[in-house]
């Protein structure tokens, strides 16, 4: 069903314990090193790839020796912040073999939720793809309580995956794909290769997790995948244990394909819009207005006037000086900061803040131009310019300061 994964441009692929830590003997680093060959194969076809990973706590329990029994909470998080050091060089170490850097990146579902936090996330992960490193994401299992008592990271790779606008979410596991019912407790239990739409019959054939390491199973797959479909990101479950399994992916192995149910852009647009309330608003001058229009980010110099208080991730309305609505879109800037740099140039910016400033008060991709403004086909020139070209817009707007 996939000749090339190289057709995806940005790809999130998750990897879960079992497959990188053996309980006797820890890291599995033959098979690390085969799926970072198909990672550089990727990249060295133009894809970006995003990892993220589980196997910190795993890999942690078994350099501190602490057995196969069930951990108490704080055993659990000693055993990621031991876990998460040798995992990290482990990545490290396998991706430099091949000329390519790895950024660690430690996230829980609450940074992906609350707009400060995403905003800071995705930017970092960002700009790491602009620089061509590899991001490699695993859960802050050191302070995400809940995080280690439920689930696992396939909500956390999805949740990824709409916050960076991927096209397509692998999720490498110890099952190759949805089956009608779960094949170890059903013989007759069926594969399915194609999902066009998650539907209760669909949520109703997940099962529990499959191997002692692993801390989710086919229920929290397709949660993830509710959560990567309906923003438009394809999303791929299949057997992770074989070497080079993101190659036997494209070489016909057996997986099951959730086809995304509509556009990454427009879905994180549509969440935006949907705000009823706002927290403020900037008023903006006509060349400002002509270059949203033609897709480009909100820059300081344009702002005119800031009114109301709003904090860094906030919904604000734009809006020109005779009052017309422009748009709406998450700011970057607390009023406080917006009101010191409103109407200076980029490179004045710095002096009055006292630090390295955003490049843009409103990014290209949290902005919702308004309907009058709109270019056919979107809600901006923005949203049909491919992930890799954003990816290469946003380095060219300039660094960000994460504070």
């Amino acid at each position: 069903m996939i000749d090339s994964l190289a057709s995806y441009r940005r790809i999130v692929v998750k990897i879960g314990s079992a497959l990188l830590v053996d309980q006797a003997r820890g890291l599995k680093t033959n098979w690390l090193s085969s799926l970072v060959a198909d990672v550089a194969r990727l990249a060295a076809q133009g894809s970006e790839v995003i990892i993220v990973s589980s196997g910190s706590i795993a890999l942690g329990r078994k350099i501190l020796k602490l057995g196969r029994g069930a951990l108490k909470l704080e055993e659990s998080q000693a055993a990621a912040a031991v876990g998460q050091i040798a995992l990290a060089r482990a990545y490290s170490e396998s991706l430099g073999g091949f000329g390519l850097n790895a950024g660690q990146v430690l996230l829980t579902l609450t940074d992906t939720e609350e707009r400060r936090h995403y905003l800071n996330a995705r930017a970092t992960i960002g700009t790491l793809l602009a620089m061509k490193a590899v991001p490699v994401i695993n859960e802050n299992d050191t302070v995400a309580t809940t995080e280690i008592r439920y689930g696992d990271n396939d909500r956390l790779a999805a949740r990824v995956a709409t916050m960076m606008a991927a096209d397509l979410l692998v999720l490498l596991s110890d099952i190759d794909g949805l089956y009608t019912a779960p094949p170890a407790l059903d013989p007759d239990a069926k594969h399915i290769p194609v999902i066009d739409r998650i539907t209760p019959e669909i949520e109703a054939m997940a099962g529990d997790a499959a191997s002692s390491l692993s801390r989710g199973g086919m229920k929290t797959k397709i949660e993830a995948g509710k959560i990567a479909t309906g923003a438009g990101v394809a999303m791929i479950i299949t057997a992770g244990e074989r070497m080079y399994p993101l190659q036997a992916i494209e070489s016909g192995e057996r997986h099951s394909l959730f086809l995304p149910s509509g556009d990454s852009v427009t879905a994180r647009k549509r969440y935006i819009a949907g705000h009823l309330t706002t927290a403020g608003r900037l008023v903006i001058d006509a060349g400002a207005i002509r270059a949203l229009k033609s897709g480009k980010s909100l820059l300081p110099a344009g702002v005119k006037r800031v009114e109301g208080r709003f904090s860094r991730g906030d919904t604000i309305d734009l809006v020109s000086e005779t009052g017309l609505t422009v748009g709406c879109g998450l700011v970057a800037y607390d009023a406080k900061e917006a009101r010191q740099i409103a109407g200076l140039r980029t490179e004045a910016i710095a002096d009055v803040l006292g630090h390295e400033p955003r490049a843009a008060m409103i990014h290209r991709d949290d902005l919702v131009l308004a309907p009058a403004l709109r270019l056919p086909g979107g809600s901006g020139a923005a949203d049909r310019a491919p992930a890799s070209e954003r990816a290469t817009q946003t380095a060219e707007e300039g660094r960000e300061h994460h504070g």
